[in-house]
């Protein structure tokens, strides 16, 4: 491919790296490996006819994100999909999409008192999980048995109750900095605090209306092992 592809060839550093990995005889070696976007680049540069269908997709795909661009509820329509596809429930997908409705003003409202940075929302956004359900995402993570370095979402393994006091407590925070504006990041966390204390309340008195947790160990579908 290398020899095929002279554009392939100049960049193949960035395209593709060596890996030191684990083999089957217990001894790590060099692999050659590549990122997916570096993966998809060397799947346009094979000339076979059954690589066809793999560059169709990629066409699909890429037309895709460009009618998403012009028409982003087509989207919000795709997500709905892909979450049906996975098991979800109709009404547990609503709440889900709501959610990231209700984190998108949030970090609008942050925003507007000049937090910027990704490491603040991710301080932020714990402080409120901890004062709502009393752990920080990872603690909430390792409490259901989420691995650490996986990709899956603590939210789309959460419970319909789960996912409304996450929601509750960000909405709350949102409407307290949108009163007070908070203008220091210390400030800005206090506020995060009490909106998230003000989701704890409602989970505890819920809690003892239905007799049981909402913080479970139970996630809304099974991980795969």
């Amino acid at each position: 491919m290398r020899q095929r592809d002279n554009e392939l060839n100049s960049y193949w550093g960035t395209f593709c790296t060596l890996l030191e990995m684990p083999t089957s005889d217990g001894k790590k070696r060099k692999i050659i490996c590549s990122s997916t976007t570096g993966v998809f680049r060397i799947i346009q540069s094979i000339p076979s006819k059954k690589a066809e269908p793999f560059k169709m997709w990629l066409a699909q795909v890429g037309k895709e994100r460009i009618d998403e661009i012009e028409n982003p509820e087509l989207a919000q329509e795709r997500m709905k999909y892909l979450y049906e596809k996975k098991g979800y429930s109709k009404d547990w997908i609503d709440k889900r999409l709501r959610g990231i409705a209700i984190r998108q003003n949030l970090t609008d409202e942050w925003q507007e008192r000049g937090i910027n940075n990704q490491k603040d929302y991710a301080i932020l956004t714990a402080e409120i999980r901890k004062a709502t359900f009393g752990m920080t995402p990872n603690e909430y993570k390792k409490y259901k048995n989420i691995p650490d370095k996986s990709k899956l979402n603590l939210r789309d393994n959460m419970t319909d109750l789960g996912l409304i006091f996450t929601m509750l407590g960000k909405k709350v925070t949102t409407k307290i900095s949108q009163k007070e504006k908070p203008e220091t990041f210390i400030e800005n966390k206090k506020v995060a605090n009490r909106g998230g204390g003000v989701a704890d309340i409602a989970r505890k008195e819920t809690e003892k209306e239905i007799g049981e947790s909402v913080v479970t160990k139970k996630n809304f579908l099974k991980l795969n092992p």
